[in-house]
Order: structure tokens, then sequence, then C-alpha cells
């Protein structure tokens, strides 16, 4: 994506009221399911009821009634014997649903390979969900001897990183909102409020995003957005390698390829919806 892109997209975005956020009422039964259906995707191993009950702060006896029906829908599994739940094969046909509908998905994979093997990264598609959280929808893995421990469903907080600083670069949300968010935050090397907000804003005038090792300490990561119809981020590229292979004129080349990929990609992703 061009810079004189990003510029105009500057100034839409100062003339932007910022978007009305819509009462969500809480539904506890179902926020314990998904809290208990992401705890089991992260967990190596199947777990108990105890453990997942302690692990959420659940009662006990509430935990086991919500297993009970998620294993009745197939998206958990109990052994028998051990009394362990893990993730069901339901989840896979959700999963494949969620796959096979996202148009950038299907057409980011080969631009991610081509950065990828080109350029000796780890190059990622993800989707962003406002300043909430961002998602890891597809990817490319280095052959390098380098790898990040991520996966298609990842989730990272919506600020975090490079990816972070673009979404806070073109938000319409209030900057207080922006703020908060990013004291929540957690960095192997954090940098200040000050500090950040300058480069957010730096962001927004080149159009593109590096963090050098302030989220993962030894490793650059870069990523570019792509602006939908109404001008807003719904996704980015990112590229993650080990800061000396890219140094800051190296990350910046590569910053500037992403950018022209960005761009195709965008209109690609248009041409497809």
């Amino acid at each position: 994506m061009s810079t004189a892109i990003a510029k105009v997209h500057q100034g839409s975005q100062r003339a932007a009221p910022a978007a009305k956020v819509a009462r969500v009422r809480p539904v506890p039964a179902v926020s314990r399911s998904i809290a208990i259906l992401r705890l089991l995707g992260k967990s190596p191993s199947p777990l108990g009821v105890k453990t997942i009950a302690q692990s959420l702060g659940l009662v006990t006896s509430t935990c086991l009634h919500i297993l009970r029906v998620l294993v009745q829908e197939g998206l958990v599994m109990v052994d028998s014997e051990t009394k362990r739940y893990k993730l069901g094969v339901g989840m896979l046909s959700l999963a494949r649903s969620v796959i096979e509908r996202n148009s950038f998905a299907n057409v980011a994979q080969p631009v991610l390979d081509r950065l990828s093997r080109d350029w000796g990264v780890t190059a990622i598609g993800v989707e962003i969900a406002g300043l909430d959280h961002m998602v890891v929808v597809t990817l490319s893995r280095s052959q390098m001897p380098f790898s990040l421990h991520l996966d298609v469903g990842s989730r990272f907080p919506g600020l975090i990183s490079a990816t972070g600083r673009l979404n806070a670069a073109f938000s319409n949300r209030p900057w207080g909102e922006i703020e908060q968010g990013f004291k929540r935050l957690r960095w192997q090397n954090a940098p200040d409020l000050k500090t950040w907000r300058a480069e957010v804003d730096a962001v927004r005038r080149k159009g593109y995003s590096i963090d050098r090792g302030n989220y993962i300490s030894g490793v650059t990561i870069v990523a570019v957005p792509l602006f939908d119809i109404s001008h807003r981020v719904g996704h980015a590229i990112v590229a993650a390698g080990v800061a000396h292979q890219l140094d800051n004129t190296r990350s910046i080349a590569l910053a500037k390829q992403m950018q022209i990929e960005a761009q195709a990609l965008s209109e690609a992703v248009l041409a497809n919806s």
C-alpha cells in the first residue's frame, strides 16, 4: 500500500467520528464455554475437570455441566477411563468452514509463502477485531533456524507489537481508549507510552510498522495494513525474523515490498468478496 493511500486514510481518520460501541449483555454460560474451549485448545494434553475449573475460577459442578454439553455437541471429547477432556473433532468442521470462507486467507497464502521464501521470515496473515484482539488466519513458516510459537487460530492483544501499532494508528477509537488498552499489554521490552504514541504517529505517516525487540527480545516484526473499501484496517500481513537478519535497512526494504503486496492483496480480497 502506498504512502499516499496511508495519508489519504489519515485525513479521513481525523474527520471520522468515533464509532459507537454496541452494548454487550453478559451471558456467563457462553463466556465460560468459550473460556473452556480456549483453555483446552492451548493445553498440550487433556485436562481433568478440577484442573479446568481451577484454571478458570469456575465452580467444579458448573464446569462439569458445561463440559457435558460441549461433549454432547461434539466440540469436546472425554476419555472414559481417565475422565480428561480435549477438543473434539467437531471443532474441525467449524474451523474448516471459517478457513474456506475466508477470502483473505486463501488469497494471502501464496503471498506469505513468497515472502517467507525470499526473505527468510515467518510470514503471517492476521484478522484484526478492533482494539480487543487479532487472530492468525494463515501463515508460512521460515525455513531458517527460527520459529515462533503460533499457529492458525492463535490470538493476540489487538495493540501488541508491530500490528498493534498499525491498529492504533488507523483506528477511529478515542485515544483514551487506546491508551487504556496499551497499559494492559505485556512486552518483553516494553516501550513507554510517550515513545509508543510517537511510533504510532510515525506508522500513520509511513503506512507500515516495525517492532524491534519490544514484543519479543531479539526478534524484529514488520507489519503492513490492508484497507477495506471503507478505509478500515481489517487485516494485516506480518513478517517476523531474528534481529540480526532484519537490520534497519533490510527491515525497511521488506516493509516496502510488503506494502506492494498488501495493495495487490487488498484489491484481490475486494474482488473475491
